[in-house]
């Protein structure tokens, strides 16, 4: 199968999560399915050590880092992360030099081919009911690649939940939980207790968990699961910064065209056994310094307990190294347009955090808001946190130059024009429609002064679009 081939059939599967929308019932998950195929690949998972991270928020940016540090210190790495921004080649990523590479074309067609026949085979024999999903599918090639590419360690983000997606078919030396809130309440429920369960799936009994104290409900859930596997607690707190330094500021001056990101630059020293560790991440947001603590909490974990050759100067390279994109993303001024602020925010605990690092723009900046999100999200939730900041009729005079602009993303889950213009009304907060993404940032462009910015939020189908318009020019 060649690669052009390989993305049709993707395509030809649907989006990664059935919903009633695109004409069937949710899938129900079970380990038993990718466990078979994966059998029948001669079960590659085995073949390398890995730490497995899931959360709500903050896993894909934890697992970079991670992975960024594993390749500092020169073992051979994989990296598995999902969804991806522009091409799905980005989900499955290994150490190349300083750096790691996303999975050649040719290498992917070869991954999916082998995992593709197996699956077939299966379902021929009866061994497997029916082709195995979207996401199976590619996480069996991945691990795949993982393996004949001799990985010695592999970061794994669990796709959805944690107790049966399909990444929780490893035994992991690690198991890394992030900040939990609400979200795909159709699969994991609509609690902090239930969603918190289905994460903490992913604990092994006498395993090792790397987490920081969070919500009252999920720590309560976390904790109890974890005593019953009798799982060994790294808490990561000792990890993040000093308090004095844990705020971010408010930029000053009359606008940013042409420069670098105002937002606050996560830089810091820590002090672990004795030694002083200088933090210099790429990731802005005051939120990323819970990730980054995570990160380093199992790199030192890994060192420490599991044999790893990590140093600090590791560490430091790698958190400096990190690439994680389209997360609070500063794309300078083009063409003589405003600058562009990428957030994959796509839920209110996301929203909330974008909210926080806008606090960081100079008061008197013009802002344009560009929003969309899926359907199945919490629509009027993350309206209400950030669409007031871009309230022209709010009465603020630092507000008056502000706009709103709402468009479709390109995906069968989508929310429409009418949905978000409503989730709008509803605030009282006016808004501009456009029919298509090209179209909003076109209005996004006209209507935003040079010295103002954009900011596109909502959905990771949203980022990436724009990033690839924008890339493209």
């Amino acid at each position: 199968m060649t690669y052009p081939e390989a993305l049709n059939q993707l395509a030809s599967m649907g989006p990664e999560l059935r919903t009633d929308k695109t004409g069937g019932p949710p899938r129900k998950f079970s380990l038993d399915h990718i466990g078979a195929l994966l059998e029948a690949l001669g079960n590659p998972q085995r073949n390398f050590a890995s730490v497995l991270i899931a959360g709500t928020n903050g896993k894909g940016s934890t697992a970079s880092t991670l992975a960024s540090i594993s390749n500092a210190a020169g073992l051979r790495t994989g990296l598995y992360t999902s969804p991806h921004l522009l091409r799905v080649n980005e989900r499955i990523r290994l150490s190349a030099g300083d750096k790691l590479a996303e999975i050649a074309d040719d290498d992917f067609a070869h991954s999916f081919t082998r995992v593709d026949n197996a699956a077939n085979a299966l379902v021929e024999i009866g061994s497997l009911p029916h082709y195995p999903s979207f996401f199976e599918i590619l996480t069996a090639a991945a691990f795949f690649y993982f393996s004949e590419q001799k990985v010695e360690l592999a970061i794994l983000e669990v796709g959805l939940g944690g107790r049966l997606d399909a990444t929780n078919i490893v035994e992991p030396l690690i198991s890394v939980i992030t900040d939990i809130g609400i979200d795909h309440t159709d699969y994991l429920g609509d609690t902090l207790t239930l969603i918190a369960t289905e994460k903490a799936g992913i604990l092994r009994d006498n395993g090792v968990l790397v987490t920081l104290s969070q919500h009252p409900e999920a720590n309560a859930v976390i904790g109890e699961i974890a005593v019953a596997k009798n799982v060994r607690g790294v808490d990561a707190a000792r990890c993040l910064p000093p308090r004095e330094l844990e705020t971010g500021h408010r930029a000053q001056g009359p606008g940013f065209r042409g420069l670098s990101s105002p937002l606050a630059p996560n830089r810091y020293d820590l002090s672990i056994d004795g030694e002083i560790l200088h933090i210099d991440s790429p990731l802005a947001g005051q939120h990323q310094q819970r990730n980054l603590a995570l990160a380093v909490a199992t790199a030192i974990e890994l060192r420490t307990n599991h044999g790893f050759a990590i140093s600090n100067a590791a560490i430091e390279q790698g958190v400096r190294a990190t690439e994680w994109p389209g997360r609070l993303e500063w794309i300078p001024s083009r063409k003589g347009h405003a600058p562009l602020l990428l957030d994959v925010a796509h839920n209110p605990a996301g929203a909330w955090t974008l909210r926080a690092a806008l606090a960081q723009l100079p008061e008197a900046m013009p802002r344009t808001l560009i929003f969309s999100c899926l359907a199945d999200k919490q629509i009027d939730e993350m309206a209400q946190v950030l669409l007031p900041l871009f309230d022209s009729t709010s009465g603020d005079p630092a507000r008056v130059r502000d706009h709103v602009v709402l468009a479709p993303i390109q995906n069968p889950r989508a929310a429409s024009v009418d949905d978000l213009l409503a989730a709008a009304h509803r605030l009282d907060v006016p808004a501009h429609a456009a029919p298509h993404l090209p179209g909003a940032l076109a209005q996004a462009e006209a209507i935003t002064p040079p010295e103002g910015v954009i900011v596109a939020t909502g959905s990771v189908f949203l980022v990436g679009e724009l990033r690839a318009l924008v890339l493209a020019e």
